[in-house]
């Protein structure tokens, strides 16, 4: 049977909200994304466009833009979610990052906002590497992190998606809060390593400080996302996040995908190929 209940991705054009997106339009379910480039648009920003983007919707999707570690994310995430229920959504399912102080304070509104209201709380995604911000610097063979030899359970974004069109979808789910992991922790040395020996590009990786973190980023992503991004790894590379979660297993009844499996998907595919142009 069809559900004729509109579910709302927010943040559509994403890692995990396209893939939430078209999870859900290739099952019954109705859903439609919204970002800044949508009609009508999506901005975490202009909050005057909130109501036109949540119209009609009884379901929503969050990621929130730039980061939930962002200085004033939890209070614009209090402003949404009596924006959300304003419009007349009733379950509202949110993703956060995993040892992230405002995250947590963000979740923490959300979670009080509604009963069926959910979390999911991931660390690191598996896809960085392939489609994120350190790609890049997988082709040009070279990975360098404030991370010190600190173990990151590496979680894949498929498995994100599919815990987030459960909660979307299916009873059960609400006032969860599900701290999604890979099945095994890793350091970022580990990870470089395992991309490296099955795409047959030499990739090294190597531990720097957060200013010389800073000043790389800086030209390529601004000095604002730079600072954010320095005060988030100052934050979570400091053991934290040094254990699994059961996140995927609670709300799925089965394992996360390893990260071995993740290099083994995306080598077939010739992206990291050592005889492709860095």
């Amino acid at each position: 049977m069809t559900n004729t209940a509109s579910i709302l991705v927010i943040g559509a054009t994403g890692k995990v909200g396209s893939r939430v997106l078209a999870k859900l339009n290739a099952s019954d379910h109705s859903a439609r994304g919204v970002s800044r480039q949508s009609t009508p648009a999506f901005d975490w920003t202009d909050e005057s466009g909130w109501p036109a983007a949540l119209a009609g919707a009884e379901t929503a999707f969050v990621t929130f833009v730039p980061d939930l570690a962002a200085e004033g994310a939890p209070e614009t995430i209090q402003r949404f979610t009596q924006a959300a229920a304003a419009a007349g959504i009733k379950r509202l399912v949110l993703l956060s990052g995993r040892g992230e102080t405002n995250a947590i304070r963000s979740e923490n509104v959300l979670l009080a906002a509604g009963a069926e209201n959910t979390v999911i709380r991931a660390s690191w995604f598996n896809q960085n590497f392939s489609e994120g911000h350190l790609l890049s610097s997988v082709l040009g063979g070279f990975v360098a992190l404030p991370a010190h030899d600190r173990l990151e359970p590496f979680i894949d974004v498929d498995d994100i998606a599919d815990v987030a069109v459960a909660a979307l979808t299916q009873p059960g789910h609400g006032g969860e809060l599900y701290e999604v992991t890979g099945p095994r922790l890793m350091t970022f040395a580990d990870a470089v390593a395992e991309i490296s020996a099955a795409s047959g590009r030499p990739v090294a990786y190597a531990h720097v400080t957060l200013d010389d973190f800073y000043a790389a980023l800086v030209p390529e992503v601004g000095a604002d996302m730079a600072d954010l991004l320095r005060r988030l790894c100052a934050e979570v590379f400091d053991g934290r996040n040094e254990h699994l979660g059961d996140g995927v297993q609670r709300a799925l009844g089965r394992a996360p995908g390893d990260f071995s499996d993740f290099v083994r998907e995306i080598s077939a595919t010739g992206l990291w190929s050592a005889t492709e142009a860095a």
